[in-house]
C-alpha cells in the first residue's frame, strides 16, 4: 500500500469534497466547503487525509475538547473500502488524540448505517448508551 496519512492541505479541498460525496456523507443542510473552512480555524492538525500519490482516498476530521475526542467525516473512496484504509485513518486519529491526553473517542453514525456500525465494532468501538441531540446555530443552506 502506498497510502500516506497526512494533514489536510488547502489543495486537497475539491478531492475531499468529492470523496465525501462519493462516500455518501454529504447532506443538503451541511455545506462541505463551509465545514472545511470551519475546521481549518480549529485544530486544523486533526484534519487528516489518506493520500495515494496525488489522489486523496480517505479523510478523517477529528477534534478534542479536553473531555472527549470526536471523529467526523471518516471516509474512504468506495473503490478502496475493505482494504484497511478506514482502520489506518482511525489508528492515526486515535494516536493523535491520545498524544493530547484524550481519554475517550466518540463517533456519530447516522441511524440505519449498519455497515459503518459494523466497521466501528470491528475496530473496538461499542454503543455506549448515549443519545446525540443537535441544534443548528448557523444554517448552511
Amino acid at each position: 500500500m502506498t497510502v500516506v496519512v497526512r494533514p489536510f492541505a488547502d489543495a486537497d479541498e475539491q478531492q475531499v469534497v468529492a470523496l465525501w460525496q462519493a462516500a455518501g456523507l454529504t447532506r443538503a443542510w451541511n455545506d462541505p466547503h463551509r465545514d472545511i473552512a470551519r475546521k481549518k480555524l480549529v485544530q486544523r492538525e486533526l484534519f487528516l487525509v489518506a493520500a495515494d500519490g496525488d489522489d486523496v482516498v480517505g479523510s478523517a476530521m477529528a477534534g478534542y475538547d479536553g473531555h472527549r475526542g470526536w471523529v467526523h467525516y471518516l471516509a474512504v473512496d468506495p473503490r478502496r473500502q475493505g482494504h484497511g484504509l478506514g482502520r489506518l485513518l482511525m489508528m492515526e486519529v486515535e494516536a493523535q488524540l491520545f498524544a493530547l491526553g484524550c481519554p475517550k473517542v466518540n463517533v456519530q453514525v447516522r441511524s440505519g448505517n449498519e455497515a459503518v456500525l459494523a466497521f466501528y465494532d470491528r475496530t473496538g468501538y461499542a454503543a455506549d448508551g448515549a443519545s446525540v441531540v443537535g441544534k443548528r446555530l448557523i444554517p448552511d443552506a
